[in-house]
């Protein structure tokens, strides 16, 4: 444990010596479950996760949510750190990215729901009917009805119409950035939705 020493934050004027005991000193600290320790570690490499996420994942809600996993699982995975592998900065990088893999595949899942359930409605005959499909579409209308009208006015028109964000703002009069506004924010709206845990006895 170092709670009770104090932490001091290198400058940049910091030798590299210095530099790298203190980065052991917050790794001894995270592996102690030691909270100074870990905040230390969220000041000094959560800047860089974020902007990593962000660029990668091109959407600020995403790579906050992200930069949170990242940390979370630091911390509920701490006794896996093993210093002899590599450094703690090192390893922070290593969970941010397999967080962004795991990020890009669950969009590619939302996407595909959505994709499926707008495009299958009225295609199929009822011998053909996949009651999975019934299901992805009921869940996504009930998730559609929870937006703000706009944000759920625009989506609909994506979805459903298959518009432009250029088109949108035509035919509604909106600024095109509001429309990009409403339809970023509404998605964020719509996977939190859509990836809300089951309730108990409803089966949904």
């Amino acid at each position: 444990m170092i709670t009770n020493t104090r932490l001091t934050t290198p400058t940049a004027s910091t030798a590299p010596a210095e530099e790298t005991r203190y980065e052991e000193e917050l790794a001894r600290g995270l592996v102690a479950a030691d909270e100074e320790a870990f905040a230390a570690i969220y000041r000094r490499w959560g800047s860089l996760v974020h902007t990593m996420a962000s660029r990668l994942l091109g959407d600020t809600y995403e790579a906050e949510d992200v930069t949170q996993q990242v940390f979370l699982g630091a911390w509920h995975g701490r006794a896996g750190f093993r210093p002899e592998r590599g450094p703690l900065g090192a390893w922070l990088v290593g969970i941010t990215r397999r967080k962004i893999v795991d990020a890009l595949a669950a969009r590619t899942r939302r996407l595909t729901l959505i994709d499926s359930a707008g495009r299958a409605a009225d295609t199929t005959g009822p011998d053909e009917a996949v009651p999975d499909r019934v299901l992805d579409r009921v869940l996504l209308v009930d998730a559609l009805a929870r937006l703000p009208r706009h944000q759920r006015e625009v989506l609909c028109m994506a979805f459903y119409e298959d518009l432009t964000q250029a088109q949108i703002a035509e035919r509604t009069g909106m600024p095109l950035g509001t429309v990009k506004s409403h339809a970023r924010r509404g998605l964020h709206r719509l996977r939190l939705v859509i990836e809300q845990p089951p309730v108990p006895g409803t089966g949904l």
